[in-house]
């Protein structure tokens, strides 16, 4: 590259991040908005209250069975088409899923969340898509800068929800319905989207690690695991979150508001993460996380009040954050340019099978672990203990190789 390409390589790069940016701000919403109303929506149509949680578990599950496909689409075809194809079953999903409703058919309900899991697995691809033409310097800053669109979405979605949830005679269908009309509008942002297209690899191309060469690398399989459990034990959390609100007898405008201040602490850091990771390095920040997350679950454990609902959730939005793009961060330097399409796919679908995992039980933990709301909101604490032990004990593993391994 050329002194009088870099100029253009750094706009491109700054435009790709704001269009990136305000696609996790605007596509984004429908994910708080899902996740307030999915198990609340599943409650009242499943025949058995321990599989409320199933409708986010198999959002979660469409996303861990698209990302390697989803990932091999765009090493091929780009990342504009496969975000377009993201919103587009989001927005098929979420039809499916307003179709479910007005029939009271819990099976179809489940179909429209199954492929509501595409759009969830396009959105986690656009953190990875802010590092394709980014400077090494510019990375774990664009990185984070896109991730702090959700900080929009965290306004925008559980405020649509009130607005939403009890519009029409159905309950939560007009929800879906505003989840179809975000997806159609959003998806327009991606015109102004410019990633080349990964080249065609020649003959004689270097064919990169095989997957598990990849994920036998010390650095990728510990930012792997960091992923997994960050995420995981977020979703595990704010999954029982509204149905642990409603049941200790609160209403679903806080368990709305309550889930904003989580998704505020999910993103809200990230202004500074990037800049965090640059200053003191990558894996103490990943480490905060972890603390921050055992310190969510600490939280809740002490009681049910409204006020321990809240510190518990910001606690684990600011934890998750904290882990989740350290643990990004950590992975999208640790492979080459031609790995991408393969790494970043395996990746997200350990990611969500791990989070899919979570999400199936923490709807049994909470409805099926005890007599009453809060003890199964207790059990699903406890739940987290050995995946930060595993977690953390990761990262001490990694820190005390030698430099060169």
């Amino acid at each position: 590259m050329t002194d009088a390409t870099l100029p253009y390589e750094h706009n491109r790069a700054r435009r790709n991040v704001v269009v990136l940016t305000s696609a996790q701000a605007f596509l984004g919403a429908q994910m708080p908005m899902l996740f307030v109303v999915g198990g609340l929506a599943g409650q009242t149509l499943a025949s058995n209250v321990c599989f409320a949680t199933l409708p986010i578990s198999l959002i979660v599950l469409g996303s861990m069975l698209a990302a390697n496909p989803l990932s091999w689409f765009m090493q091929r075809a780009g990342r504009r088409a496969g975000f377009v194809l993201g919103a587009g079953a989001g927005a098929t999903g979420a039809a499916i899923g307003a179709y479910g409703l007005y029939l009271a058919s819990f099976p179809v309900f489940l179909l429209g969340s199954l492929i509501t899991g595409i759009y969830m697995s396009a959105q986690g691809f656009y953190r990875f898509a802010a590092a394709d033409t980014a400077s090494d310097d510019f990375r774990p800053k664009a990185i984070s800068y896109v991730m702090a669109g959700g900080l929009a979405s965290a306004i925008i979605g559980p405020q649509l929800v009130k607005v939403t949830s009890q519009s029409m005679i159905i309950p939560f269908m007009g929800t879906y319905l505003a989840v179809v009309a975000v997806n159609l509008l959003g998806s327009l942002l991606f015109l102004f989207l410019d990633i080349p297209k990964p080249p065609v690899p020649s003959e004689d191309a270097p064919k990169g690690r095989t997957r598990w060469e990849l994920i036998t690398t010390p650095r990728i399989l510990v930012a792997v695991i960091c992923a997994m459990v960050s995420y995981a034990l977020m979703n595990l959390v704010m999954t029982s979150t509204p149905l642990a609100v409603v049941g200790c007898g609160f209403d679903e405008g806080n368990a709305a508001d309550i889930v904003t201040g989580h998704v505020l602490a999910m993103y809200l850091p990230s202004f500074f993460t990037g800049h965090m990771i640059a200053r003191f390095g990558v894996e103490k920040v990943v480490g905060t996380g972890l603390v921050i997350l055992a310190a969510a679950g600490a939280v809740a454990l002490q009681g049910v009040a409204l006020e321990n609902f809240f510190i518990a959730l910001i606690l684990l939005g600011v934890g998750w954050n904290f882990g989740f793009i350290g643990a990004t961060t950590m992975l999208a330097g640790a492979h080459e340019p031609h790995e991408r399409g393969r790494m970043q796919g395996l990746n997200d679908l350990l990611v969500f099978g791990g989070v899919t995992m979570a999400s199936l039980s923490s709807g049994g933990l909470m409805n099926c672990s005890g007599g009453d709301a809060q003890t199964g909101w207790m059990s699903v604490n406890l739940a987290m203990i050995p995946f930060l032990a595993l977690a953390g004990g990761a990262l001490i593993w990694l820190a005390m190789r030698p430099a060169d391994d």
